[in-house]
């Protein structure tokens, strides 16, 4: 895929980010996409990839998805973003606190024939399960 082609890519996931369509963000992975994921583990298929986008958006009311970076190199790009919601919702098994949640997101995706055929995300899960209060963290003294 061209770095054009990329761009593309990407700002489709941008747009269906800000509709929350699980669907379509789906369907921007390949039929056999792998997605890597600190809440979902090792997601294979278009049908398991959707399912964690839908936790998400149904977890975390008015979610939204900042890119504050993107780098391509070849067949592979990474985007620096934030996602960002009031935790309103089930998110695997803890109840809504009604906390506002913010977590810096780094999304490794390697792309062929107009979709991301393996996306790896990296963030800071326990930090999130600290933002929402089910677990405690020490304050920095």
């Amino acid at each position: 895929m061209s770095r054009d082609e990329i761009l593309a890519l990407l700002q489709r996931r941008r747009d269906a980010w800000d509709e929350r369509d699980a669907a379509a963000l789906a369907a921007t992975h390949a039929e056999k996409g792998v997605v890597i994921s600190p809440t979902g583990g090792v997601l294979e298929g278009r049908d398991e990839i959707e399912r964690v986008y839908r936790l998400w958006i149904s977890a975390f009311t008015g979610i939204t998805f900042s890119v504050d970076e993107v780098l391509i190199d070849g067949d592979r790009a990474v985007q620096i973003a934030r996602l960002s919601g009031t935790h309103a919702g089930e998110f695997f098994g803890l109840a809504p606190t009604g906390r506002q949640v913010e977590v810096q997101v780094a999304l490794v995706y390697r792309v062929a024939d107009g979709a991301i055929v393996e996306e790896r995300r990296i963030y800071d899960f326990t930090g999130v399960l600290v933002k929402v209060g089910v677990l405690k963290a020490k304050p920095v003294a």
